[in-house]
């Protein structure tokens, strides 16, 4: 079978990409995404260009995370939730849905039209732990190679390295 049989998205390597609820801006969160059983991004530092923080909160537990892209404890973040995870949070909920975040981080919010806020006080309420930075250093490396693809020419053709995607036809 020649590759004229094969549509356009079957020639491609590409992911699903589910798109934002509603549109975002990208200079306070640059990235946001639910993950590896936490809610986790890149949010950018109100005082200094150069510094991003990188913050995360588990699902279920609530046990959150801050630090900069330094391995720096965040100075916010003594004994609970610091502005940056209150952003991310609210990012989170423009990007995915607060009916999709509330189901990820398994949060109850109560209410009639729940948002950002309810999602985050929820959360606050349950005086969750301070959890360990260890997946600061993925969450940032993933953060660099999206920021990679953006320098790249548009091109329909794929890219080497996303060719672990499994295919969408099956060669016999």
């Amino acid at each position: 079978m020649g590759d004229g049989a094969l549509s356009v998205r079957e020639k491609s390597s590409t992911a699903r990409v589910v798109p934002p609820a509603r549109p975002r801006k990208l200079a306070k969160v640059p990235f946001v995404e639910l993950a590896d059983g936490r809610l986790q991004g890149v949010v950018s530092s109100g005082s200094d260009i150069g510094r991003v923080y990188v913050s995360s909160v588990e699902a279920g537990t609530y046990a959150f995370a801050c630090s900069t892209n330094n391995n720096r404890l965040c100075g916010g973040a003594r004994g609970g939730f610091c502005n940056h995870i209150r952003a991310l949070v609210d990012e989170a909920v423009l990007q995915y849905g607060v009916e999709r975040v509330t189901r990820y981080l398994k949060v109850e919010v109560t209410g009639e039209d729940p948002d950002a806020h309810s999602v985050f006080s929820a959360m606050g309420y349950t005086r969750p732990a301070q959890g360990g930075s260890s997946a600061a250093a993925q969450v940032f490396s993933r953060f660099l190679r999206h920021l990679a693809y953006l320098e790249l020419a548009p091109d329909n053709s794929p890219l080497p390295e996303m060719q672990w995607f499994p295919t969408t036809r099956a060669v016999a």
